[in-house]
């Protein structure tokens, strides 16, 4: 259930298998799910600007989507852990931001296409 979008500056060198899974870790530990039921998808963007541009800073945001239901409290723990785990994966100067956001139970659905 939990998805994980990462948009980034295509030219930022981080490891993705490594961030994805401790991540996914993570969200088990906050919430309950698994780590088979994490998806992760990066983005990279060619074009980003921070401030006027001439900061140098690369951009990373996170929007990390879980059922609703959560107290404000996971999600704040959540958003802190992954805060951690990027500030940790990156050697650059960067701007990061990280989102919890919920899906709506009653019309969000998922599945494995065959």
């Amino acid at each position: 259930m939990p998805q994980i979008l990462v948009d980034h500056s295509a030219d930022l060198d981080f490891d993705r298998a490594v961030f994805a899974e401790e991540v996914h870790r993570a969200i088990t530990e906050v919430i309950d799910t698994t780590v088979p039921d994490c998806k992760t998808v990066f983005r990279p963007a060619a074009r980003y600007v921070v401030g006027d541009g001439t900061t140098g800073e690369a951009v990373v945001l996170v929007e990390i989507k879980i059922l609703a239901g959560r107290s404000t409290e996971q999600r704040a723990e959540l958003t802190a852990r992954v805060l951690a785990v990027l500030e940790s994966s990156l050697t650059v100067p960067a701007a990061i931001g990280v989102e919890v956001t919920e899906l709506d139970r009653a019309t969000y659905r998922f599945v494995h296409h065959r």
